[in-house]
């Protein structure tokens, strides 16, 4: 079942983070935690997934950081969660058994044509798509206007 986690959340934030204020190089988890406050010790767990699950490259060095894997218009939001749900063990109320038979044949079937929608939502929306958002909603890019001074 799809729940919404604070994890979950906020791995789409590093991520549009990472594709929003990315500059010439990497992304260093430094920078997300003090534009986001994503406490560091659970944002590299999450980035080191997202690097394993194909979202984000690591880049290694003192210059290091994180990257998009791919163009931000190839990232989905499904990617993403698909991505921190592998990495919660939280118990999944619907492997749960006990139920009554309206819970069994009613109501789980509801939550799962909903968790179909939300999914089916979540892979339609890209990363670009959040970027775009964050740009009309007049959030400044850092790794723009990095850019911006050195050309």
């Amino acid at each position: 079942m799809l729940r919404i986690s604070k994890k979950m959340l906020l791995a789409i934030e590093a991520v549009l983070d990472i594709a929003y204020h990315a500059g010439a190089g990497p992304v260093q988890s430094r920078e997300i935690t003090r534009r986001q406050g994503i406490p560091q010790r659970y944002l590299e767990q999450a980035l080191q997934h997202l690097v394993r699950d194909d979202i984000l490259v690591g880049v290694r060095g003192p210059k290091g950081g994180y990257r998009l894997a791919r163009e931000r218009r190839r990232i989905t939001i499904g990617d993403i969660v698909r991505s921190v749900r592998k990495m919660e063990t939280a118990e999944n109320p619907m492997d749960s058994g006990g139920e009554s038979e309206l819970g069994e044949k009613v109501v789980r079937p509801l939550w799962a044509r909903l968790q179909d929608q939300v999914m089916a939502a979540l892979e339609q929306t890209t990363v670009d798509d959040l970027c775009n958002d964050a740009n009309a909603g007049g959030i400044v890019s850092e790794g723009r206007r990095n850019l911006d001074f050195t050309i």
